[in-house]
């Protein structure tokens, strides 16, 4: 219940000790969180709000905002053929190639997604497998590294 003069709508984002770190981990106020449903959960509720530019998570009526480490979106799959990733928030989008670039923590790729979202888009992490099935699409050709797309050659930016 709001009090008298408080402005309608819900109230002021804050952060409320809720981590989302680059390995994809959650924790929260320091004590990581084990439970693999509520971690589940808190993957597939992630948003980003363009006008607040904040992360929260979105649990029915309830919603958060959370502390991003490096990306609030992790690639979960890879399909080369069609080069569609599957994303921890249960979203698909086709891989821009032009995007890929490697993170400063671990050698993860990053790429962007969410372009509808924001100009410019968002970072997407790279789990391991999908990394795997990613660089299983490269290949060498006349003109340099390039990512095989079903019969399509896209042109890998400088990943070091």
């Amino acid at each position: 219940m709001s009090a008298p003069g408080d402005p309608p709508g819900p109230p002021p984002l804050r952060p409320f000790g809720l981590v989302l770190h680059r390995d994809g981990s959650w924790s929260h106020d320091g004590v990581p969180l084990l439970n693999r449903r509520l971690r589940a959960a808190f993957d597939r509720s992630v948003r980003y709000l363009p006008e607040e530019r904040v992360y929260v998570v979105q649990l029915g009526r309830f919603r958060g905002q959370i502390e991003i480490e490096e990306a609030a979106f992790f690639v979960r799959s890879f399909d080369a053929v069609t080069g569609v990733l599957r994303i921890s928030d249960g979203t698909e989008e086709t891989l821009e190639p032009a995007s890929l670039r490697v993170s400063p923590h671990g050698g993860a790729l990053l790429c962007t997604v969410k372009r509808v979202l924001v100009v410019g888009g968002l970072a997407a992490r790279f789990e391991h497998a999908a990394q795997a099935d990613l660089l299983l699409a490269v290949e060498q050709t006349a003109t340099g590294l390039c990512l095989r797309l079903g019969e399509q050659y896209h042109p890998l930016p400088e990943l070091s």
